[in-house]
């Protein structure tokens, strides 16, 4: 019988490392692929890592609360195939130039006080941080009541309590936070980035959104803006692959490609109380609006419970930023790599606007794209935006 490896994933940017939290399969039950084997915390979620095979889960390698890093082995799933044959042994040379890479992959884990994903969440909310606080679960594991006690005491009564009132007004950054700053830092530094900016109008949407919802039942998720401007932005990138695709590689370097997307698998940034989450949509082109909106619905509900699937944490070529109507009128936001462009969508407002000579008031957002100028061109996102506002401004083409 053939053994599958089960790895821990690299489901963000900058990830390191996770903490196995629960296995929700025990050895010697079988499994089928997608289905959730176990339960790791990264910087910034509790993800579920599925089984790509069907088969029996036969080993367990990383126990619950061990911390692992990236690429790590999970566990082993037996899939009741003949035993594929073995590969030739590398020669000496090869081994002894991969050991470094090895010693990496399998480094020890770091050091990161135990907490459970509330414990950990309610820390970042109260500026808490979590190496000055006493756990009282088991191993020590801080549980949120640890937290809220923490939170009341005086700062002399917890573990190390900073020495100075200086120190004491300094607020340690949270591990999405760190995360998040880790992430942009490193975009900046390495991609060369340039926006180009639209404004749309949205009264076609909106009616159009008005008109469909008359016919629904009661209790059917709300079809949202966000909604048409996520199916638009699927059909635009169709027709401008060069915006649904990765560049791979070094740019000083002649083996430096970029990857085509097979499908629109788009970002969608979740705003939390101290960082952000981008789950990711994937296959938008296939979705009618109905079933869009529900997808929609229950993406951003996982990601803001901090519980996301596996599926629902990699993949995206293409990210949208819309920070509502209590954001500005307009923005810019840093690419997420290896996508190829992110669009910042700027509050709906109402604005003066001449048609057919006359002035009448519109509903307006602003939308900016920022571009990795290494897949593409100034005039190339112009065309982008120009084809994605004829879109929303005469959205015959939406279907639910």
């Amino acid at each position: 019988m053939a053994r599958v490896l089960v790895e821990i994933p690299r489901v963000g940017l900058v990830m390191e490392t996770a903490r196995v939290q629960r296995w929700l399969k025990a050895v010697g039950d079988t499994v089928s692929p997608g289905e959730p084997l176990v339960e790791v915390e990264t910087e910034k979620a509790l993800v579920e890592i599925e089984a790509s095979v069907a088969g029996t889960l036969v080993e367990i390698v990383a126990q619950a609360e061990q911390e692992i890093a990236v690429g790590a082995p999970l566990a082993w799933v037996e899939d009741g195939q003949p035993e594929r044959a073995a590969a030739e042994p590398p020669a000496p040379a090869a081994v002894a130039a991969a050991a470094p890479a090895r010693a990496k992959f399998f480094a020890p884990a770091t050091e990161k006080p135990r907490a459970s994903p509330a414990a950990r969440k309610l820390a970042a909310e109260r500026g808490i941080d979590l190496s000055t606080v006493q756990g009282s679960g088991p191993h020590g594991r801080i549980q949120i009541e640890d937290v809220e006690r923490a939170a009341s005491a005086p700062a002399e009564a917890r573990r190390d309590a900073p020495a100075s009132a200086g120190e004491q007004a300094r607020r340690p950054l949270s591990p999405m936070r760190r995360a998040v700053a880790r992430a942009m830092t490193l975009s900046n530094a390495t991609v060369p980035q340039f926006i180009a900016a639209r404004s749309v109008d949205w009264t076609s949407v909106l009616a159009l959104r008005t008109a469909l919802a008359q016919g629904r039942p009661q209790q059917a998720i709300d079809i949202s803006v966000n909604d048409f401007l996520l199916q638009a932005v699927a059909r635009t990138l169709l027709e401008f692959p060069s915006l649904n695709a990765v560049f791979a590689g070094d740019a000083n370097s002649p083996d430096a490609h970029i990857v085509p997307a097979s499908g629109t698998h788009i970002g969608l940034v979740v705003a939390l109380e101290d960082g952000m989450l981008v789950p990711v949509l994937h296959g938008v082109e296939r979705l009618g609006l109905h079933a869009l909106a529900q997808a929609r619905a229950g993406l951003v509900e996982r990601a803001q419970q901090g519980r996301l699937r596996q599926d629902d944490a990699a993949g995206a070529t293409f990210t949208i930023s819309n920070l509502g109507a209590r954001g500005p009128d307009r923005f810019t936001a840093i690419l997420n790599p290896p996508e190829s462009a992110i669009l910042a969508v700027g509050r709906m407002r109402e604005v003066p606007a001449v048609r057919d000579g006359a002035v009448t008031v519109r509903p307006v957002s602003e939308l900016t794209l920022t571009v990795d100028h290494r897949l593409a061109d100034g005039r190339l996102a112009s065309d982008f935006l120009a084809r994605l506002v004829e879109m929303l401004e005469a959205p015959d083409w939406a279907r639910d």
